[in-house]
């Protein structure tokens, strides 16, 4: 039985345990759970994070035939605590066997793609690349909000996943401090120089996280509001720190950065959705100068990069941005869309629960990324190959057709760049202009022959028509003080003409934006609308407002092309409804929004030579995947093979030392051996193709292995004595069979 009641005369635990349970209590248990339905339900929550320990408790009462009370679900948590307290000890005691328990070892080997360096490999222009964001899923609940008492909890983290709280408020005040402003808040305005007028192009206005600290602030009910966390190329989880009482604050990723310059050094890169934005708070922060000596490059991800404005996609984006490959800088998006599902059973835990949860989830997150990791790189080379072969193709074909080489399309991009730095913004006395001349259209129409007008028709306009000419004479007056116009402009003056025609252009920009805006509601729209975690009624729900939208789309599409065509001169190009559905750049709005001269004739605006240049940015990106292919297959190869060394050289010396901790590690490293031989046996495939441009074998690691583990001579039978004694050999008997397999293979790379 998983969940049995002991009888009255109690048993101290070391015998439970000796029989396989854990007591619900230190000292008088009544209630034990047997260690094998433990396993299980950490398991269960793994596949399901949404599988609570309430549901659990369910499922045992249901299988003992008893009804379910809810103190059941303190004392199984309790055992369970108990039980991953055991698991954390027996790990700590494996990593110090295997020197594994250095500073920052997990964040220098947890990925053996991105961090396990070798002797003689290709230099890449970045030597590392992460993605940084953060998710308002994983907030918990404050009991004080509902009068409950908090119980107090020593209890902290056990992994060194988290930042602690207090490290992350060392960077509260850092950018305030730097710029001197009397202002509280922790804001991701765009930083703009003295004397320059702000740039015409700003994204922090598009992205919630992206507002000043007043707009960011969650509801007092909670006291984490949610986790920011690093992730790298490969989505394996690097750090992470609670959000407390607070939105996306700026101490956050300045903090996660601070840890990620001290750990890996140099020449690295690291995506953000706002990353536009936070570049400049990263400069003027105490890290700025450290982040520019060690040539931190920051961009935004794919996805999101697409949502900014044009100017900020050529700086930022990653398909413009040398040495960054197919790096898509969302990687974080992925591992939120598996921690989301922990939500229900996180939001009203204590503090160490919920971080225990969330540690479980990443330690499993991280292992099932690496069985995953040969998929994951045969998939990008095949993938990275047949982009090269079809974009070369449609290149050529392109360059013959419109008579273009490679430095025109950089050209291309050089003068779309250009251009939209020379856009400045409408001096403010240009909007006192347009005001001015729009006050001036409604004096013609309050004028005194319809005051006659009125008198004729109602005696009670009268009253209302006189207030409202004195309202609008008043702030004619004082705009012209303003101005300092000493006579009024006549209608068709010079003057009026010349501003008649910004308003107008105001106007239009105004169409366009509200287009732009139903745009962006539709595709995101759209996005979830594909989500398996959709339910069917919001499904619908959302179905609906689409065709609603879609006929407020076409409404705006009408009132931008007849803005668009009244502009003169020139008028500006009309949109189709074809246009929109397949806009899914949303930066060419602003080629429409700041076009203040015709750009029609300039070759980098023909679609023809924007498509072509886009072509070939993305066909150095396939190339630059290629080389950091080929790299990560060498590391990942070499890492194995040094794994497996290690690990056999620790075993022979602890079983000599501390057998039952030797046997330990075999049984734990059977399923690393197996993930290793998947994986090489993938590796093997891959660089056997033709296609592939990689070295091949294995390599030196920079750090080197222990001198122990490269003097050990293998032999073949002990690597299959990995197996479990007695009967449990007929059980992994396909699991031998890996082994040796795997085995071979370090032979013949070892000799």
């Amino acid at each position: 039985m998983s969940l049995r009641p002991l009888p009255s005369h109690t048993y101290p635990n070391e015998t439970l345990i000796y029989h396989g349970y854990l007591g619900c209590s230190p000292l008088y248990p009544t209630v034990a759970v047997s260690i094998r339905t433990l396993a299980t339900y950490r398991q269960s929550h793994r596949t399901c994070p949404r599988f609570s320990i309430q549901a659990q408790c369910k499922a045992l009462c249901h299988l003992h035939n008893i009804p379910y009370r809810s103190y059941l679900n303190t004392q199984f948590s309790d055992a369970y605590d108990v039980y991953l307290e055991i698991i954390h000890r027996v790990d700590s005691l494996i990593n110090e066997a295997l020197d594994c328990n250095t500073p920052n070892w997990r964040l220098l080997n947890s990925c053996p793609c991105c961090f396990y360096k070798l002797e003689d490999e290709d230099n890449l222009t970045f030597e590392w690349l992460v993605t940084i964001d953060g998710n308002n899923s994983l907030k918990r609940w404050s009991l004080s909000i509902d009068g409950s008492t908090t119980r107090g909890d020593l209890r902290k983290f056990r992994t060194d996943y988290w930042l602690d709280r207090t490290i992350v408020d060392g960077f509260k005040d850092d950018v305030r401090g730097r710029l001197n402003t009397a202002t509280n808040n922790d804001d991701w305005q765009d930083i703009v120089p003295p004397n320059e007028s702000s740039p015409p192009f700003t994204c922090v206005d598009r992205w919630r996280n992206a507002g000043p600290e007043q707009r960011k602030r969650m509801f007092a009910i909670f006291d984490e509001s949610g986790i920011f966390i690093a992730a790298c190329r490969h989505r394996f989880v690097l750090l992470a720190c609670d959000m407390v009482k607070s939105g996306e604050l700026a101490k956050y990723p300045l903090a996660i950065i601070e840890r990620l310059l001290t750990v890996y050094g140099q020449n690295g890169a690291c995506a953000y959705d706002i990353g536009c934005a936070f570049a400049k708070t990263l400069a003027n922060s105490t890290l700025g100068q450290r982040a520019s000596s060690l040539n931190l490059r920051m961009m935004v991800g794919a996805f999101h990069g697409h949502a900014h404005n044009r100017r900020c996609q050529l700086d930022w984006h990653p398909m413009y941005i040398e040495g960054t490959g197919h790096t898509e800088g969302e990687g974080c998006e992925h591992v939120f869309s598996s921690s989301n599902e922990l939500a229900r059973s996180t939001r009203h835990a204590n503090p160490f629960h919920r971080h225990q949860s969330i540690e479980q989830h990443f330690a499993f997150w991280d292992d099932d990324k690496y069985a995953a990791l040969s998929i994951f790189l045969r998939n990008h080379y095949q993938e990275a190959l047949a982009d090269i072969r079809t974009l070369t193709a449609e290149l050529s074909a392109i360059k013959d057709a419109l008579n273009l080489t490679d430095t025109d399309f950089t050209r291309f991009h050089a003068q779309e760049r250009k251009y939209l730095d020379e856009l400045k913004q409408t001096p403010v006395k240009d909007h006192l202009s347009i005001r001015y001349i729009g006050v001036l259209d409604e004096l013609t129409e309050c004028h005194l022959n319809d005051m006659h007008v009125a008198l004729n028709q109602a005696r009670v306009r009268v009253d209302t028509a006189y207030s409202k000419l004195q309202n609008t004479e008043g702030l004619a007056a004082h705009l012209e003080t303003q101005l300092g116009i000493d006579k009024r402009w006549e209608i068709g003056s010079e003057h009026y003409n010349k501003f008649r025609e910004e308003a107008s252009l105001l106007k239009y920009r105004s169409a366009l934006d509200d287009l732009e805006r139903l745009v962006i509601m539709r595709l995101f729209e759209l996005s979830k609308l594909s989500l398996s975690g959709t339910g069917y009624k919001l499904r619908q729900q959302i179905s609906k407002a689409l065709q609603r939208r879609s006929d407020a789309i076409w409404n705006a599409i009408n009132r931008y092309n007849t803005q668009a065509t009244a502009l003169v001169p020139p008028p500006r190009p009309t949109l189709a409804w074809k246009d929109i559905v397949e806009y899914s750049f949303l930066g060419e709005f602003d080629l429409l929004r700041h076009s203040c001269t015709d750009i029609r004739d300039h070759d980098w605006t023909a679609p023809a030579h924007r498509e072509a240049t886009m072509k070939y940015f993305k066909l150095q990106r396939a190339r630059e995947e290629i080389q950091h292919l080929n790299v990560e297959v060498h590391r990942l190869c070499t890492a194995i093979h040094d794994e497996e060394v290690k690990t056999i050289a620790t075993i022979r010396r602890l079983l000599e030392l501390d057998h039952t901790l030797a046997l330990e590690l075999k049984h734990r490293y059977q399923a690393r051996a197996a993930v290793n031989a998947m994986h090489l046996f993938r590796l093997g495939q891959l660089e056997s193709q033709r296609m592939f441009s990689g070295r091949r074998g294995i390599g030196i690691s920079t750090a080197g292995i222990d001198g122990e583990g490269l003097k050990i001579q293998l032999d073949l039978d002990d690597i299959i004595s990995f197996e479990s004694d007695g009967g449990n050999d007929i059980e992994h008997e396909d699991q031998a069979r890996i082994t040796e397999d795997f085995a071979s293979y370090l032979l013949s790379t070892t000799d």
